[in-house]
């Protein structure tokens, strides 16, 4: 793992790709940073992260789109498949490569709080809290394309889905808010949902039978807690379109609430999406 780790890391400078996603990420963060908190003298970093986490959807797919999205097209995972080390720990190793680019980012946005302090008395538990969650929010995104990464063997298409998943996401509240709230919509919206579960699971196994009974349960389920108990669906599919909103869960830490519900939110994210990463690799190693 510490082999595919250094590697890895050492691929994202050396292809410029690393210093182009901190150049980006900083540069717009420093922007804000310097107008909100310096020049009007606010003295809360949470105020200027929050109206720049639409950076997080801009720049991710930025270093997620090759990292395995390449290994399939110039068929170098044949090595992965075949190598001595588990593809847990190349997942994983990948994903700590992933992360540390990040927190190289991260690092300098935590001098930010200090230097507010020069000059003032800064809200540094808030501000704090605030980095902490930043951070988290961009580890669960950084899982998600890394997902979304093993599914293609283009860098572009790989690229340009993270980022439809990842604006979709930025959005869901915004969405979910629009959506009809009567049952009949709640069960068309809920039917849907299943057949893009069918899809998504047809496209991690390639299995038409699996596909098929997620796709049949899912439906008969929505069928019959319609004609069984129509107050289930008061409410439901804002309620789980609102569950998958990412950027919703950094509320809390933006108003200095170490929220550990949040926190077991975004590691839920990052292990999940890990896990149907390695399922993906470990499909296509068997098949």
């Amino acid at each position: 793992m510490g082999a595919v780790y250094k590697k890895e890391l050492k691929s994202y400078f050396t292809s410029m790709i690393g210093c182009v996603f901190l150049a980006i990420m900083l540069i717009i963060i420093s922007i804000y940073f310097f107008v909100v908190n310096m020049l009007n003298m606010y003295a809360e970093l949470s105020t200027t992260l929050s109206a720049i986490t639409f950076v997080i959807v801009l720049i991710m797919p930025i270093i997620t789109m090759r990292t395995l999205a390449e290994e399939n097209r110039q068929k170098t995972d044949q090595l992965l498949f075949t190598a001595p080390v588990s593809v847990v720990k190349i997942i994983v190793g990948k994903y700590l490569a992933l992360i540390t680019l990040y927190g190289i980012g991260m690092a300098v946005i935590c001098t930010y709080p200090l230097i507010m302090n020069m000059y003032g008395d800064a809200q540094i538990a808030q501000s704090y809290s605030s980095i902490l969650g930043f951070f988290l929010m961009g580890a669960a995104y950084l899982a998600i394309g890394l997902f979304i990464s093993s599914l293609t063997e283009s860098q572009v298409i790989a690229g340009v889905i993270s980022f439809i998943v990842m604006i979709f996401t930025y959005l869901m509240t915004n969405i979910a808010s629009l959506l009809p709230t009567g049952h009949v919509s709640q069960v068309v919206c809920l039917a849907v949902i299943f057949v893009i579960i069918a899809v998504i699971a047809y496209m991690m196994m390639h299995n038409v039978i699996v596909t098929a009974a997620i796709f049949v349960c899912g439906e008969a389920f929505v069928a019959i807690m319609y004609f069984v108990r129509p107050s289930f669906y008061d409410g439901l599919i804002v309620n789980i379109l609102s569950w998958f909103s990412v950027v919703d869960r950094y509320r809390s830490f933006s108003l200095g609430i170490m929220d550990v519900s949040a926190m077991v939110y975004y590691l839920s994210i990052i292990f999940i999406f890990i896990f149907f990463t390695v399922m993906r690799i470990k499909k296509k190693r068997w098949s």
